[in-house]
């Protein structure tokens, strides 16, 4: 059974206000906007909408949680990217920060390519799941400690499709 928890309406206001800062702190730049496969698909998609720049779009996959609901705890490169970073002013574009595993094995990742700059856009962040604290500079929303599926987001592969974000059986990550 799913619980309602962010609504379709709420997450493209926030989307709107995140695309606007973005096209204000990046203003005659044109970063690249690497999202996170599979989860940051939509969020990356409504976001680049919003962003009012000239940008790039490419995508890593990074594997973590298999068809469970608990991170592994560990961070394994799938998918890398196409372009180069060297110079570049890299947006990184997550689903959720929950424990800081994958973002901190990405940032570390990005940054032995010398970009010109790095920083993270997260649609979610869980309170108190983080064993790594990264600065989040563009955050959506801070949710409770629950596994969440919809706008991207899925449960063994399922719930992707929903416009809304919704928790599980209301169950712990």
């Amino acid at each position: 059974m799913l619980a309602p928890l962010i609504s379709a309406d709420a997450i493209a206001g926030r989307v709107a206000e995140l695309g606007a800062q973005i096209s204000r702190d990046y203003r005659d730049r044109r970063p690249l906007l690497v999202g996170v496969l599979d989860g940051a698909f939509v969020f990356l998609a409504d976001l680049c909408r919003r962003i009012d720049l000239e940008i790039e779009c490419d995508f890593v996959a990074v594997r973590s949680y298999g068809d469970g609901t608990l991170s592994s705890g560990e961070a394994t490169l799938t998918r890398d990217l196409t372009v180069d970073v060297l110079g570049r002013d890299v947006l990184l574009v997550e689903d959720i920060v929950d424990s800081g595993i994958t973002a901190e094995f990405l940032l570390r990742l990005l940054r032995t390519r010398r970009p010109a700059s790095v920083a993270i856009c997260a649609l979610l962040r869980k309170e108190g799941r983080a064993i790594r604290e990264l600065p989040v500079e563009y955050l959506g929303f801070t949710i409770p400690d629950r596994f969440v599926v919809g706008y991207g987001l899925d449960h063994a592969r399922r719930y992707r499709n929903l416009p809304y974000l919704a928790t599980l059986d209301d169950r712990p990550a």
